[in-house]
């Protein structure tokens, strides 16, 4: 590959822990390897950036169980026992690593929440649509997660 890296958006639409989890790690692979990256969170992915309801209870244990059945709490466990970088880890470092995270108000609307008091505080998004996302990752590629 020639000259600058190209820009990667990811649209993490499904909300499976293990989709999700998987995107996460895209996504700190390519910033990690220069790119800019660039993520649309929506519709059962939302959970994701939700800020917790509970003491130690992430928003994001509100997503659909992992593929072998699982719940979020519990895969990430495993994930952690086996020194596989967990969600949560994976997430932090997409912040740490520049990728920006735009939060999609359409989705926010269908899942009536709002996001004033739904969002984490402490992983920065903005709130946007497709529009904005499309001009945000231009030329670069476009993966659907």
């Amino acid at each position: 590959m020639t000259g600058a890296p190209v820009g990667l958006g990811l649209v993490i639409f499904s909300g499976g822990y293990d989709r999700v989890h998987y995107a996460l790690a895209m996504a700190a692979a390519a910033a990690a390897s220069g790119r800019r990256v660039t993520l649309l969170v929506t519709g059962r992915a939302l959970p994701l950036l939700l800020a917790p309801t509970e003491p130690d209870a992430a928003g994001w244990y509100g997503l659909d169980p992992a593929d072998d059945g699982s719940s979020p709490q519990d895969r990430e466990q495993c994930f952690a026992a086996r020194g596989v970088a967990t969600l949560e880890e994976l997430l932090t470092s997409c912040a740490a690593l520049g990728v920006a995270v735009t939060v999609c108000e359409m989705g926010l609307r269908a899942l009536n929440l709002s996001p004033a008091t739904a969002l984490r505080l402490d992983i920065p998004a903005t709130l946007g649509g497709i529009v904005g996302f499309l001009g945000a990752v231009g030329e670069g590629s476009i993966l659907f997660v």
